[in-house]
């Protein structure tokens, strides 16, 4: 098996998809990395009388963003449920007739406070790690090699968790943004102190994404945020490379379950809306739990149920792939079972079927196309080369 760090394989099969299918896409992001695409179908694009509306971007698969552009360079984000924010060349000013919701990012944002761990991929990804200044994990807490060096050679601080920011840390240190998860709704006296301190604050909304490749899109937002548009269409036309390379026909018919059991025995699975379980059906395999969740109204991803009730839905299922991210790794088949002997009657248990994730697999959303080739090899038999999943031994 290859090395466990999140390396990007290289060695990803012959795409199999129709060619126009791949075409669109690939045309759709070189239109959206060479000009901004007229949209006349966009409402509202008119927020002040010193900007011309020149395009919008042509997302792919994202829907919780939106860009809009105008004359002079500036472009308008709105973010789904969060607001809006205009994007202010550097060197140029701010119009004085804008929307009172508008908030004003002014470029260069080069002392960035990151407490959405998710993006961190993206801003690497992006050629775009110099514009994070700040950091809501220490470098042990990064499994992205190049975020845990530069928090080891000072580049980048630790500010304190997003519950309980360094105030004093962020404000000395100039921070220009701050990018929180969507856990700041659960403290939201914290994203208002940051705002009232002068520190504009954006909520990541990539976890909201229902395709798996809109969360990594995303990159394209922050890419633009940072000025490295270029960088950020390039390593999202690689995920989409990645997930073209995989032909879901091999592995057709084959069930996944998704699971980790937590501290107190439950065991915690993924709503079938749930990206992870969208990933297992574009490698070609269906997840056990295909309706689970789909009319409780919450906003949740993941459900909690009885060992009991786990193991009556998903005894039968074909392949197990245990959490790793959240319980730890397993490092034999022994460990599996520890955590309660009703797994061991599970079929994919007895069949040799059961791989665990690794523990940088959240913090990669650069790799998604990739993680998807990892489920399509599992399902295929051919898992000698996975990067983010490996077989559990005896």
């Amino acid at each position: 098996m290859k090395s466990r760090t999140g390396n990007q394989n290289n060695c990803l099969r012959t795409a199999h998809i129709p060619v126009f299918f791949f075409a669109v896409i690939l045309c759709a992001i070189c239109l959206a990395a060479c000009g901004h695409a007229p949209n006349s179908a966009r409402q509202n694009v008119t927020i002040s009388d010193e900007l011309i509306y020149t395009g919008s971007m042509e997302r792919i698969y994202a829907t919780q963003f939106s860009v809009d552009y105008y004359e002079g360079g500036y472009s308008l984000i709105t973010i789904t449920g969060d607001g809006r924010f205009l994007v202010v060349p550097e060197g140029m000013h701010t119009p004085a007739d804008l929307p009172e919701d508008i908030v004003v990012l002014a470029q260069p944002l080069n002392h960035i406070y990151l407490a959405a761990s998710a993006v961190m991929d993206m801003f690497v990804s992006a050629d775009a790690l110099d514009s994070i200044r700040f950091s809501a994990l220490d470098a042990d807490g990064w499994y992205i090699d190049a975020a845990k060096t530069a928090m080891q050679n000072g580049d980048i601080l630790y500010a304190g968790k997003y519950s309980a920011p360094d105030y004093e840390r962020i404000l000395a240190g100039q921070c220009d943004l701050a990018i929180e998860n969507t856990m700041i709704y659960h403290t939201p006296e914290v994203k208002e102190q940051l705002e009232r301190l002068g520190i504009p604050v954006i909520v990541d909304h990539s976890s909201y994404e229902t395709e798996p490749l809109g969360r990594t899109e995303w990159v394209r937002l922050y890419g633009l945020l940072t000025g490295k548009e270029a960088a950020a269409e390039a390593a999202f036309l690689s995920q989409t490379e990645a997930l073209a390379a995989v032909d879901p026909d091999g592995a057709a018919g084959k069930t996944v379950a998704f699971f980790y059991i937590t501290t107190n025995g439950a065991v915690n699975v993924r709503k079938a809306s749930d990206y992870l379980p969208k990933m297992i059906a574009l490698a070609g395999g269906s997840y056990i739990f295909s309706d689970l969740g789909a009319d409780d109204g919450t906003a949740s991803s993941t459900v909690s149920m009885q060992i009991e009730e786990f193991y009556s839905a998903a005894r039968d299922a074909d392949y197990i792939i245990y959490n790793g991210t959240i319980d730890g790794e397993l490092t034999c088949m022994d460990d599996l079972l520890r955590k309660h002997s009703l797994l061991e009657n599970m079929k994919a248990v007895k069949d040799g079927h059961v791989y665990c994730t690794t523990r940088n697999l959240y913090q990669s959303s650069m790799e998604l196309g990739t993680i998807i080739s990892d489920i399509h090899r599992m399902l295929t038999g051919d898992d000698a080369n996975m990067t983010y999943l490996y077989p559990v031994s005896k």
